[in-house]
């Protein structure tokens, strides 16, 4: 298996996840908290897309889908480049309001589209290649995708599990 094989496996298994996490949920359910300070499923899920669009963007020198398309306005928010729930108050986390499920699955498919489209094109050496100078020791596209990856299957486990607790009530 070479390497474009190996991350789109991986990557593959998010939207199927994701629509696991959401479907059938209402906007109500979407929103709702388990407890106080908690986060709810909607934001969870529009979290780990977010970061998604907001890293494989930045790796390709393009403008995110969020800034692009129509998505922040189906999310009662302004398609601001840097807003993906990184540092999110409780106030910040409620103002996220998805209009249903399939506005969160729907706009994660087009990140996964485009990170899947990215990852066809990745040879092994373009792992190796420093992407964020800002840590120590810097970031490499390889170390970059594993982040992202392990972000996203840790916020739609979680996701998964608050929709238990919600539907349990």
């Amino acid at each position: 298996m070479d390497v474009n094989d190996l991350l789109t496996e991986a990557y593959d298994r998010l939207p199927g996840l994701v629509r696991s996490a959401v479907d059938g949920l209402t906007p109500e359910q979407l929103r709702q908290a388990p407890a106080p300070g908690a986060n709810p499923v909607g934001w969870l899920v529009w979290h780990l897309t977010r970061i998604q669009d907001h890293h494989v963007a930045d790796l390709l020198g393009a403008e995110q889908l969020w800034v692009s398309g129509d998505w922040a306005g189906r999310f009662g928010l302004a398609a601001d480049p840097d807003e993906t729930g990184y540092g999110h108050t409780p106030d910040r986390i409620a103002a996220v309001r998805p209009e249903s499920a399939e506005v969160l699955v729907d706009y994660h498919r087009a990140v996964a589209e485009r990170t899947a489209a990215y990852l066809r094109g990745l040879r092994p050496a373009d792992l190796d290649r420093v992407v964020d100078e800002a840590w120590d020791p810097p970031v490499t596209l390889g170390v970059r995708l594993v982040s992202v990856l392990e972000d996203d299957l840790q916020h739609v486990g979680q996701a998964a599990y608050v929709r238990g607790l919600v539907e349990r009530g």
